[in-house]
């Protein structure tokens, strides 16, 4: 069968990707208020860690700082992926980081040149951005969960665009992989990443530091945070702290932020 970046999502092929890897289980279904709401009730009900909930169509979806998210029928891949991390605490702030890091890297397999704003925001060319990710921590009875959801904007126009910062990957490039297939390698890069990290202890996070520094497109910006409540920051972006947090150069001093939204006042000086 032939697929196009606006055909339904095919159920046999997550059917049987969910065959080759036992650690996924996909949930297909047509049509959802919220992906990351479906996961969390899955969550509570005792599902176990890899179950990937799909809507072909997400109707209220929702973003960081309470934002809405809403795309045309048939434009986006939007899931959640149902985690159950036994890393400590501590190390929990670096999971959204994690998945936005991942999720570039899968765009970034699929011939875009994609990076990351921090914490997560997904990135094309002239920083518009193309996904967006909404990590949640759920309580369960087996114990806390991560709610990690993600929405990508694969065949929207440049006239379904929300708002003139977005961008598709239909409008980066011409030749947009089927969103089945834009699903299937943005949950594998994921899955893969977060495994390896579980496993690397405090190296494993080391290393994710690493390389999510090295694509992080707000480092050697000036920056104007948004912090959550009131209040911003003016500043240079200088780097990611052990804990996740961005660090900012201002006329006052070093700030480190741990949530804030980020917008990149002008280009990385040359």
């Amino acid at each position: 069968m032939t697929t196009t970046p606006r055909g339904p999502l095919d159920g046999d092929r997550l059917a049987g990707a969910s065959d080759l890897t036992p650690d996924l289980t996909f949930e297909l279904l047509a049509e959802a208020p919220s992906t990351n709401e479906v996961a969390a009730e899955r969550a509570r009900a005792g599902a176990h860690e890899g179950l990937v909930v799909v809507a072909d169509h997400q109707s209220s979806g929702r973003g960081r700082l309470d934002r809405s998210w809403q795309t045309p029928p048939g434009t986006a891949v939007t899931f959640s992926l149902l985690l159950r991390p036994t890393v400590p605490p501590a190390s929990w702030p670096w999971l959204p980081l994690l998945v936005g890091h991942n999720v570039a890297k899968a765009i970034t397999a699929l011939g875009y040149d994609a990076s990351v704003k921090w914490p997560n925001d997904v990135l094309l060319a002239d920083d518009k951005k193309v996904a967006g990710i909404l990590v949640e921590r759920v309580e369960t009875p087996t114990g806390p969960a991560a709610i990690v959801g993600v929405g990508i904007n694969v065949a929207m126009s440049a006239e379904e665009l929300p708002v003139p910062t977005a961008t598709s990957l239909a409008v980066a490039g011409p030749d947009v992989p089927d969103r089945t297939s834009v699903l299937l390698g943005v949950v594998a890069a994921v899955r893969e990443g977060y495994d390896v990290w579980q496993a690397g202890g405090q190296r494993g996070t080391a290393r994710l530091a690493a390389s999510y520094r090295a694509q992080c497109a707000t480092l050697g910006r000036e920056v104007r945070v948004e912090l959550p409540g009131a209040g911003e920051l003016l500043g240079r972006a200088t780097d990611i702290d052990d804990d996740g947090r961005l660090v900012v150069e201002t006329a006052g001093g070093t700030e480190r932020v741990g949530a804030g939204d980020v917008i990149h006042v002008r280009p990385v000086a040359t």
